[in-house]
Formats: C-alpha cells, structure tokens, sequence
C-alpha cells in the first residue's frame, strides 16, 4: 500500500506542476501532507517536516549566501569578462549560444556544485536568451544536462556515495567510467547544437548590433503607438512573423518573450555603478580561494558561503546603505530558492518518514526476474533514472544500491560495475524535484519548473542511456 501511495504521490505532484494547475511550492507541501494523512500517519506529519528542514536546512543556507555571493560579484563585474567571451564567440547566433550554455555549464561544473554552476551559467547566458527571445527552457535544460554529467566527478558527490556504500575506492570507480562519461558529454554538445540549430531556424541569426537598434526602433514604435498590443516591429530575421516557430519554439515558457526593456541584460551593462574594477583581482582571488575550500573541504560548505558573502560585501560595499541595497537586490532570488528548498523538506520528510520511499525502492528490486541477475549491472543502470529522480542520492546510493550489489554479487557482478552503473541516472537527476540546486536554475533563469520538467525529462534520459550504452560497450559496466 505504501508503494502505492508513494509513486502516486509523486505522479500527483508532477502532473499538477507540469499542468500549472500549483505551483511548485504550494505541491511541494500540501500534496505530501495530504498523503500522509491518506498513510494514516497525519499525527507526525510534523516530525517528519521538521526531520526533513532540519536535513535540508545547510542546504538552504548555503544556496541563501551562495546567491548573495555571487549575485554581488555579478555586479562588481567578476564575470564581465566571460560574458564578453561568450558574445564574441556566440556573436547572437542562437545555435552557437546554446552550445556555448553547455560548455559552460560543463566548464563551471570542475567545482563539484551544481548551485554554484547553475548561479554562472544562468548569469551569463540569461542576458542573451533573453535579448535575443531565445527560449529559456533550453538553456536551463542544456545546463542541467551538462553539469549532470559532469556531477559524477568523484568530489561531486555520487561516486563518493557509492564508493563510501559499497566500501571502494572512488578513483577505481571514476576513471575506468571517463570514456562512458566523455560520450555522454560529447552527446550533450551534440543535442545542443541540434537544438540551437532549432532555435536559429525559429529565430534568424542577428548580429549583436542588429539587435540593440532594433530593440530601440521597437521601444519608439511602442512609445508612439500608446501600448504594447500596437507595436509592428519584428524582433526576428528569418523568422515569419506571428509564429511561435517549431521545434524548441514550443517549449518557450510564458514570460520568455518580454520586451528588451529587462534588467537581466544589467548585467552586461559596463557602466553600472555597482562595478568595482580596482577590486577585480581581490574578488578573483576570493572566488578561486572559496572553491578551492569547498573542494578541498576545509570547511562546511554552508559556512563557506557564509564568510565569503560577508567579505565580498564588506570589502566592495563598505557602507552599510550600499550593502543594504545589494541584499535588497538579490532578496528575490534567496526568498525564492530557500523556500522552495524548504517547501521540498516536507515532501522528503514526509516520503523517507512514512516508509514510501522504502517501500518503492524494495517493490522496484523485488520485481526483478531472477534471471536478470547476471545482467545486474544493466539493471542498475537502468534503474538509476527513475530512483534518482524519486529520491536523493543519499536514498539511493546509501539505501538501495547496496541491496542491488548483493544480489549482483551472486550472480557474479563484481561491485565496481553496479557502482558505475549507478552513475548513469546522474543528468536526469539534477532535474528532480527533490535537487535543491534545480530551484536555483529555474529560479535565476524565471523559467516554470513544470516547463523545464516537460523539455528536460526526455533529453536527460536518453543522455543517461548513451553513458549507460557507452559503458557497456566499453566493457566497464
């Protein structure tokens, strides 16, 4: 009954989100509490949301002062210059900015943290997407995809996990998966350039140049005509007039083609008051030296984030007013983020609290023929999509894993194959619901979660089974 109740808890709460009919925090707490009272356990519903704040709460921080970190080294100009990369290199071609989002993503993705590359990656790119009324669900899908597959680094966290469960060494784990993995990415690269090819023919190719003064003869046109609903100037080369274009075109979700008139392309502005260019190699220095912490965990993560959201905004904004306006700034996102990380404690709480998530994971490998045991390690590739994306890694990889690599183990599959088969369901991982990090990249890129579930599920899968593909192929699954 209780596996029931839980994959229909989790169908509930996906469906309503991806039809808009709630919003992801509203589902995220009352879908659950109403669950839990259909178990019969409605009396504890409160141990268990307070057990699941008090597992998530040094996320939450963390995301709460990672977001005021960066959100002011964003507007000291600390990645000014990457942006300005990027838009020599993308030159307003929608398929070039697309590949560039996944490279990035990838790039940023060496520090271990999907929050921190989601944070970059979205504060880079957004500008474009929006300048260029790209659609955003690509971009936040593209990164999330990449840094999935660039989340199986051994201080990522996954690999550590299975190695820590199944008592390996996490180097014997990684290394022999590299090749699956550089597959996976290269496909990654390679769905971007499809889907920025989508967005080209949708959209046209601009020029930087051609955008700006089309966007002011836009502004004019709309000035003169007395309202929105008047204006006749097309934003769009190549693209006729009126459509909503194919392919990917689909996926825009609303609010994706407001006016230029957006403070996201703020940020790309070189004469905003907030920039601090004699300070630019001290906020480098700090930004190199509070990753290089994080990896080499010198300390917590959270506390981390802590000290250096108090120095950066010590140190460039001296006055108290000035400090003020900068966390007034970027309240919106912190409120946004932690909330949904908090709203997402109840659903965890209230899953592992209840037994749901047990019981799902002990029905999932009792339905196993036993004559799939010596095909074990396939299993558990495959199994790793949907048992990641329904429950954390610390539940998979802690609770469930071992218990796959026993029955393995019989039939003789060795553990270093079913932990890197384990590694396989990571890219559709990092858009579950229950990733505080994928709150960060819907929430900074003001793209719908239900929206970026509908595009990403299926791309993210399919990257999962060319690793899972890939590994068999090589030999090291």
């Amino acid at each position: 009954m209780l596996t029931i109740l839980g994959f229909a808890m989790i169908a509930t709460f996906l469906v309503l989100i991806m039809m808009k009919k709630m919003s992801p925090i509203a589902a995220l707490v009352l879908i659950p509490a109403l669950f839990c009272v259909f178990v019969g356990k409605g009396a504890h519903l409160g141990d268990y949301v307070l057990d699941g704040v008090t597992d998530l709460a040094p996320t939450a921080a963390m995301l709460m002062f990672a977001i005021v970190y960066f959100g002011v080294m964003i507007d000291v100009g600390l990645f000014d210059p990457i942006v300005r990369g990027i838009l020599k290199f993308c030159k307003a071609d929608p398929m070039r900015i697309v590949v560039g989002t996944a490279v990035l993503a990838a790039i940023v993705s060496l520090d271990g943290d999907g929050s921190t590359t989601f944070m970059i990656t979205v504060s880079a790119m957004y500008p474009l997407y929006k300048r260029l009324k790209m659609s955003l669900v690509v971009m936040t899908g593209v990164a999330a995809m990449a840094n999935g597959v660039m989340n199986t680094l051994p201080w990522g966290g996954p690999t550590a996990r299975a190695a820590t469960a199944l008592k390996l060494d996490a180097s014997d784990i990684f290394v022999p998966m590299i090749p699956a993995l550089l597959v996976g990415l290269l496909f990654v690269f390679v769905l971007s350039y499809v889907l920025g090819v989508r967005e080209r023919r949708r959209l046209g190719v601009l020029t930087l140049d051609d955008v700006l003064e089309e966007e002011k003869e836009t502004e004019t046109v709309l000035v003169g005509s007395g309202g929105p609903g008047d204006g006749k100037v097309s934003m769009r080369k190549g693209a006729a007039a009126g459509t909503g274009g194919t392919g990917s075109g689909t996926d825009v979700p609303e609010g994706a083609g407001d006016s230029a008139d957006d403070d996201g392309f703020q940020g790309l502005d070189p004469n905003r008051e907030t920039l601090r260019p004699k300070l630019y190699w001290f906020n480098a220095l700090l930004t190199v030296s509070l990753l290089t912490a994080m990896i080499m965990e010198w300390l917590p993560i959270p506390v981390l984030f802590l000290i250096g959201a108090a120095l950066a905004l010590s140190v460039n904004f001296p006055h108290i007013p000035a400090q003020r306006a900068r966390l007034a700034a970027h309240a919106d996102n912190v409120l946004n983020v932690s909330g949904m990380v908090f709203a997402a404690a109840v659903f965890t709480g209230v899953l592992q609290g209840t037994g749901m998530v047990d019981q799902m994971a002990k029905w999932m490998v009792d339905v196993i023929p036993g004559s799939m045991g010596p095909h074990m390690a396939l299993v558990t590739g495959i199994l790793s999509l949907p048992l990641t994306y329904f429950m954390s890694n610390d539940g998979f990889y802690f609770g469930v894993l071992p218990v796959l690599a026993e029955a393995g183990a019989a039939h003789g599959v060795t553990p270093l194959e079913m932990a890197r088969a384990s590694l396989v369901g990571q890219p559709l991982h990092m858009s579950s619901p229950l990733v505080p990090a994928v709150y960060v990249l819907v929430g900074m890129a003001k793209v719908e979660f239900g929206d970026h579930t509908k595009f990403v599920v299926k791309w993210a899968a399919l990257t999962c089974l060319v690793i899972l593909g890939a590994g068999m192929l090589f030999g090291i699954i």
